[in-house]
């Protein structure tokens, strides 16, 4: 190991740059629909590696100083990102004579622009860097901060956070609910780098023994909450997904919409399986009504017959909204909650919009040179204020459209009185590859990180219900159309979760921070 890890130190140039690239790269294997966690062990380890060998000339600038270290986070950051979000590409190939062009821009200009955060890291690793466990704590410090920054800035993109390659299954998700995502992805950094101490032999025997501990506490305390703590006890209420698995062309062809919507009817009206309870909810994807509803009055009175008088749809529509005498109509994506009658009685409408999906930043510019959103209305679709909770069959329901559920800060104080967070997606526009599976996870993980069980209804990908510690209940597999009934789950009463995964955060950056500044001052005194 001390061998490897002098030359991997000792790299320069191209060679430097492809080990950065590919150590990224492997990382990848820890998420879905994969999920080896122990190739971040791996990816990690070269990291360090590479930034113990990441110096400048003495005479350099400050910047200059930093820019090795940026370059290797940064070729990191974008083996992670092309490895882990190429299927973006599959999205604009659905209407490809339009959109083909900017395949190269999803595939590698966005996993460049979000490796810049990976490259932030490393330079502020590499300003706490030492010999020992602390430059470790300095990675781990250094990556919490780059991780929020990518969840926050510009509307935020927390795709793959690092901390999820930890959590790929029920066991080891639990420590989420205590510490939330931001903690886990500066403590797994931590863990993942510290095998990087058996090369360089400093600080090798408490790092290893720290890691160790902290990783059998992530076990330890999932394995007691799935054995020990009994489940939270729901109602006796039955609720029906349906997943259609509509290919996203026909979906955007206006002769199908009648199709569709007899589809989704369909599997609404089957009965359940033998011994089953009626539904007393049944639930449709993201814009699954292929119209705008309340122009077509008889697409209610359709619904109505379907339904039993005392059953709930909630299924997903685009919205209209007058803006004003001689002004384009507001177009929003939203759900609908319709009774047995065939009344809309609730409705709530997306907040956080897809960049270049659901609106384009810098309208009038793309505009100017034909560009359009790829998902979106004429003009694009607007945004709500805030989540309100949705009420159906006498609970409340917390509404996350699409990728809404990867954002844990798209989760307001309403989810305290939801009996469910309720997700519903579109994930054909990635066809099968690992996009709709990484998506599930993290849907999961709110499940989780909140306390309450998850409703998610996708037209194609993983629809299920997901009980508050992330365990399936029942679910339907990607392309497998067809619906699914099962009782919901109960919730966890837990007060000020959210507020104590904040301060876990800062706590944890705290202490990662002044080990790494105590090493630091320690190593240049040494130097010295």
């Amino acid at each position: 190991m001390e061998r490897l890890a002098g030359t991997v130190m000792l790299l320069s140039g191209t060679r430097r740059a492809l080990v950065a690239f590919f150590a990224g790269l492997i990382g990848v294997l820890a998420l879905p629909p994969f999920g080896f966690f122990a190739t971040l062990f791996v990816s990690f380890t070269l990291l360090v590696w590479l930034l113990d060998g990441a110096s400048a000339a003495p005479e350099a600038g400050f910047i200059r100083r930093l820019a090795p270290a940026f370059r290797i986070g940064w070729f990191f950051g974008f083996g992670y990102f092309v490895g882990g979000l190429w299927w973006l590409g599959n999205a604009l190939l659905v209407e490809a004579d339009d959109y083909a062009w900017a395949v190269p821009l999803a595939v590698l200009g966005l996993p460049a622009f979000l490796a810049l955060y990976y490259g932030l890291a490393a330079a502020i690793a590499r300003l706490l860097w030492s010999d020992g466990m602390g430059r470790i704590a300095a990675l781990a410090f250094a990556f919490g901060v780059g991780e929020w920054l990518r969840g926050t800035l510009f509307t935020g993109f927390p795709w793959n956070a690092v901390g999820y390659g930890a959590m790929p299954v029920p066991l080891l998700m639990q420590s989420s609910s205590v510490l939330g995502i931001a903690s886990i992805n500066a403590l797994a950094v931590f863990v993942f780098a510290t095998p990087a101490l058996i090369g360089t032999r400093r600080g090798r025997m408490p790092g290893l023994a720290l890691a160790t501990l902290l990783f059998a506490a992530h076990i330890g305390y999932g394995y007691h909450v799935l054995h020990f703590v009994p489940p939270p006890q729901g109602e006796a209420t039955v609720v029906r997904l349906i997943q259609p698995v509509i290919d996203q062309a026909l979906k955007l062809d206006d002769s199908a919409r009648a199709e569709i919507f007899e589809k989704h009817l369909k599997l609404s009206a089957e009965k359940p399986a033998e011994g089953g309870k009626r539904p007393d909810i049944v639930v449709w994807p993201e814009t699954s009504i292929p119209f705008i509803l309340t122009d077509n009055p008889d697409a209610l009175v359709r619904i109505a017959d379907v339904l039993e008088d005392d059953q709930i749809l909630i299924a997903g529509a685009v919205r209209t909204e007058s803006a004003g005498s001689g002004k384009a109509p507001r177009y929003y994506n939203s759900i609908y909650v319709i009774d047995g009658k065939g009344q809309i009685i609730a409705a709530a409408d997306k907040v956080h919009l897809v960049p270049f999906g659901e609106y384009m930043p810098f309208e009038d510019a793309f505009a100017s040179l034909g560009v359009a959103a790829v998902a979106a209305m004429p003009g694009g679709f607007s945004a709500a204020r805030e989540h309100q909770l949705l009420t159906a069959a006498g609970k409340g329901f917390y509404p996350l459209i699409c990728y809404e559920a990867i954002f844990p800060s798209e989760i307001n104080d309403a989810a305290e009185q939801a009996a469910a967070l309720l997700n519903i997606t579109n994930d054909a526009w990635f066809g099968n590859t690992p996009g709709p599976y990484q998506h599930f996870l993290q849907a999961r993980l709110r499940a989780v990180e909140r306390g309450l069980p998850l409703i998610r209804a996708a037209n194609n990908g993983i629809s299920a219900v997901v009980d508050s510690r992330g365990t399936i209940v029942k679910g339907i597999s990607y392309d497998t159309p067809g619906f699914v009934d099962a009782t919901l789950p109960g919730r966890i009463q837990v007060a000020d979760r959210v507020k104590r995964q904040g301060w876990s955060f800062l706590a944890v950056l705290a202490v990662l921070f002044a080990a790494a500044a105590i090493s630091r001052i320690g190593f240049r005194n040494r130097m010295n």
